[in-house]
């Protein structure tokens, strides 16, 4: 008696923790993070997405996987640090081809996200090849400097400051223990003379080493703006690229079209479901409701899993998703009809039951299992460069995936519970 308790216990438990999933995004009294969200792609959010192709030419062949891999993971630093949430960054692989994918919803500033991610932001301190000659004061144009050994990966932390005197912004660098010493050093041996400052080979500044500097800081100061020193600093601080990339991809899309088609979609789901609730019900009468109530906790089953991943949802992702719920009817269908026959048979209906869900199941496992095989097929988890690697195709075979998995666990286990407890 106790354990049928628990066991009532555990399943009550569930269905709040379930619906409780699914609450409205404004539903009053839930404050984050009590209030899951249903993340939307670009075509219902809108947003900006960018493909760059990234230049291998110059990468050993042993070091092409991780030198891809640093790439996209610099990428990802730079745009969290852009402040978009919810940024998706794929690596596609195709013959001899290497793409990233950058997928920014709710993002309109296409121009400051290229900039940005495109840098490949390699900073270098330089220090004076040779002493100028017959120059009272040198110009940095004219000068020939060389490389140190401090170089931007001994960068701890980079952001915008304001110079005290000119109000003019500028870059602050702090160095790392390892850094710091480095910059000691060579502001000891430079007193009085340039010590360049250069970002992807370009010159940003050449101040004049007044004494030894101490403590691990450094400021970059040419003429920026606000913005430009903003984004220089999120380039260095994210580390520099290893690879240049070109942009040879770019679309946008507004919300207001995303908006739109989000209601159009959510409508033809209703309207869907109770469609098939009302004939369910009425062709296959106590059966049909069992199997409504089979589908409601696939419902909410299935978008408790798109929250909980999360899975950012896409128009073909939607359409994923509503083409699954058909295949969880077809499942009860399936069940149904086999129990019919039993029962049309004169057996009695627990023995019917048994025997309807056995020989149904065969035929269940068949067809969601190549469904499945298509879903995974079109999400091309490995890259097979013949099939879409990237798009709104993934999208919708994700979806039908969770959603055909789920209804599999729906019509067998679920439905077979309820019909049980209809028996007893």
């Amino acid at each position: 008696m106790l354990l049928k308790a628990l066991k009532y216990i555990i399943l009550t438990l569930t269905l709040a923790g379930l619906i409780w999933i699914n609450l409205p995004e404004n539903f009053p009294y839930l404050t984050p993070p009590f209030n899951l969200k249903t993340k939307y792609g670009l075509d219902l959010k809108g947003g900006t997405e960018l493909i760059f192709e990234v230049d291998t030419s110059k990468v050993k062949k042993d070091d092409l996987d991780k030198a891809i891999e640093s790439a996209r993971d610099i990428i990802e630093r730079r745009v969290n640090f852009l402040g978009v949430s919810e940024a998706t960054i794929n690596t596609l692989t195709g013959k001899d081809k290497y793409m990233i994918q950058v997928l920014l919803p709710g993002f309109e500033k296409p121009e400051q996200a290229i900039n940005l991610i495109g840098k490949t932001a390699q900073l270098v301190f330089k220090e004076l090849e040779e002493p100028p000659q017959q120059q009272a004061t040198p110009s940095s144009q004219t000068l020939s400097f060389k490389n140190t050994d401090l170089t931007g990966k001994y960068i701890k932390n980079a952001f915008v400051s304001f110079n005290p005197q000119t109000g003019e912004p500028q870059v602050a660098l702090e160095f790392n223990k390892e850094g710091a010493k480095l910059f000691e050093q060579i502001t000891a041996r430079n007193i009085g003379k340039p010590l360049a400052i250069f970002v992807d080979e370009t010159l940003i500044s050449a101040p004049i080493v007044n004494e030894k500097i101490s403590g691990g800081q450094a400021v970059i100061a040419g003429n920026f703006s606000v913005k430009e020193a903003k984004q220089l600093a999120i380039a260095i601080r994210s580390g520099a690229l290893p690879v240049p990339l070109k942009l040879v991809k770019q679309s946008q899309i507004g919300p207001t079209l995303g908006k739109v088609e989000v209601e159009k979609s959510f409508k033809a789901g209703i309207i869907g479901l109770l469609s098939v609730a009302f004939f369910m019900i009425l062709y296959y009468g106590r059966f049909g409701v069992v199997a409504v109530i089979a589908l409601v906790l696939y419902g909410l089953i299935t978008l408790a899993i798109f929250r909980l991943i999360p899975v950012v949802l896409t128009l073909p992702g939607i359409a994923g998703f509503i083409l699954s719920i058909g295949m969880a009817v077809d499942s009860n269908i399936l069940i149904s009809e086999r129990i019919k026959e039993e029962l049309r048979k004169g057996k009695p209906l627990d023995i019917a039951i048994n025997l309807g869900f056995g020989r149904a199941l065969d035929a269940i496992k068949d067809a969601n299992f190549t469904t499945l095989a298509v879903a995974f097929i079109l999400f091309n988890p490995l890259n097979w460069s013949f099939l879409p690697q990237f798009g709104l195709v993934p999208g919708f075979a994700l979806t039908l995936g969770i959603g055909v998995l789920v209804s599999l666990f729906t019509g067998v286990f679920i439905t077979r519970k309820i019909l049980k407890l209809i028996v007893k």
